[in-house]
């Protein structure tokens, strides 16, 4: 298993202090949702035609991954369709420019479950794999919304086409707002997990409040050992959600106890 960290969690943060702290964490990837104040990856600088190939070069120097761009498309809202389709459309057509394995998806905005259209969604996410597999992209369905209840999730996926189609597995989710143990959610959608994402927290005052990596009740190391024991060979990436909750601790220190925590974690399996 390799770490990286998500670019949600430093919204302050230039390019190359994103770059000097994954490569002084000896970290193995980044994955991209959004750099500095641009959102929306396909409109980032260090990606256009002019510096892609600089940016690249440098990272294969220091052996970093991009291991995903993480889109905002949300493909079960009722009232915006067309406009997710076009945003994954764009999210897709950039990864293959990058050379980037994944693209994440997401049943709604929210995390916790909120009324969709279900229908709708696997319709949409059916046509937009068939986009991304010639183009050498698998679309992640991120474990968020209706989608973090792993039996839901599993009807989504059954009949996909696995050379398109995967599940990003953010740990924290079917957890928090399911009541599922990692066993339970892996048991229904082990078999399409392409990627992971891990945050901690606890639920106090009738809400989710975040915490850093082991200051919460997650059950983190269940999940690690059961992704060990798949000889899942991917990326697990803290996703803190700083750009939306200005509130957390800053990255320089959230990053560094993450990554001495896993490791950590990792040494006990």
């Amino acid at each position: 298993m390799k770490l990286a960290f998500s670019t949600l969690g430093c919204p302050n943060w230039r390019w190359r202090e994103i770059y000097a702290a994954a490569k002084d964490l000896s970290i193995d990837g980044i994955e991209i949702r959004g750099i500095e104040n641009e959102i929306y990856a396909p409109r980032v600088r260090i990606f256009d035609d002019q510096h892609r190939e600089g940016t690249l070069k440098q990272l294969a120097g220091a052996g970093i991954a991009i291991t995903q761009l993480t889109s905002g498309a949300t493909l079960g809202m009722p009232d915006s369709p067309q406009a997710g389709r076009q945003e994954v459309i764009d999210y897709i057509d950039m990864a293959q420019r990058l050379g980037v394995p994944y693209v994440r998806v997401m049943i709604s905005p929210q995390p916790g479950p909120e009324p969709v259209d279900l229908a709708q969604a696997r319709n949409l996410y059916r046509e937009l794999c068939q986009y991304a597999k010639p183009r050498g992209v698998r679309l992640l369905a991120e474990t968020n919304g209706v989608l973090a209840d792993s039996q839901v999730m599993r009807e989504f996926m059954a009949d996909t086409d696995p050379e398109a189609a995967g599940v990003l597995w953010d740990i924290h989710h079917p957890y928090r707002f399911f009541h599922e143990t990692p066993e339970f959610t892996f048991r229904n959608i082990g078999q399409y997990i392409c990627n992971t994402h891990v945050k901690d927290s606890v639920y106090q005052d009738g809400r989710v409040v975040y915490r850093m990596m082991g200051y919460g009740d997650v059950p983190v190391f269940d999940a690690l050992k059961i992704l060990k024991a798949a000889d899942y060979n991917g990326f697990i990436t803290l996703e803190w959600t700083k750009r939306w909750n200005r509130e957390l601790q800053e990255p320089g220190i959230v990053f560094y106890h993450y990554v001495s925590y896993m490791k950590y974690l990792m040494d006990q399996i």
